[in-house]
């Protein structure tokens, strides 16, 4: 599995939460690989800055710790993952999760998210808290 990880996911896992699911944690480990948007990027920097999102650790130190230590892969924001994303059916209004949706059709991966109104998207996920 080729899976695509959400801002939360990430998070959790970053900070050894006990809130990833023991499937999707197998699922985490067994996966082909893992990729992490710059959307993610951008919302946990963002929420960071604002004092919204407290971490054990800075973002870039975060983001470096997942690509250097942990092999998780860079996605970029790509033209057409923006174009899919405005066309995507109105049923998240969320702009960071609406572009991981067109990421995960764009690049046939699997997003692995704890939230449910995800689901209502075509794409295929793993839901995290299991």
């Amino acid at each position: 599995m080729n899976a695509l990880l959400d801002t939360h996911v990430v998070i959790w896992w970053l900070e050894g939460s006990v809130r990833i699911g023991p499937r999707a944690a197998a699922s985490l480990r067994q996966a082909t690989q893992l990729w992490l948007s710059a959307a993610s990027v951008w919302e946990v920097a963002i929420k960071y800055r604002l004092g919204r999102l407290p971490l054990s650790d800075s973002p870039e130190r975060w983001v470096n710790t997942l690509f250097a230590e942990w092999g998780v892969r860079p996605l970029p924001i790509s033209a057409s993952h923006a174009l899919a994303a405005g066309a995507l059916p109105l049923h998240h209004s969320d702009p960071f999760d609406r572009m991981l949706i067109a990421q995960a059709q764009c690049e046939g991966l699997t997003l692995v998210t704890a939230d449910p109104r995800l689901r209502a998207y075509d794409i295929r996920t793993v839901d995290a808290t299991v």
